[in-house]
């Protein structure tokens, strides 16, 4: 792999954030650092909602289904539940990411 498969500014700020001038290894590591810390911006939003509604996710998708949850057709109910539902399956998905990587 080789300079020429990216641009020039890219390979420059690659290997200036990753301190490592070889793209086969500077590259690995940017990926690594992107998904790490997506993944702890994902357990931050989760922990986030949890700590406003005192439940976890699936405690609070029960309670709504069985009409527990105050308000639960309002805009800022409904939006968080989405928010708070992408939140925790970017988690998942971003764990597993992880867990592929070398």
């Amino acid at each position: 792999m080789g300079i020429d498969v990216i641009s020039k500014p890219v390979y420059q700020i690659l290997s200036e954030l990753t301190q490592e001038p070889r793209l086969e290894v500077a590259l690995p590591l940017a990926v690594k650092d992107l998904v790490r810390l997506r993944l702890k911006e994902a357990v931050d939003q989760r922990t986030q909602f949890e700590e406003r509604y005192v439940m976890t996710f699936s405690e609070f998708e029960q309670n709504w289904e069985q009409g527990q949850i105050p308000d639960p057709h309002s805009f800022a109910v409904e939006q968080d539940y989405w928010e708070w539902e992408a939140a925790v399956t970017d988690e998942m998905r971003l764990r597993e990411l992880k867990a592929t990587l070398p």
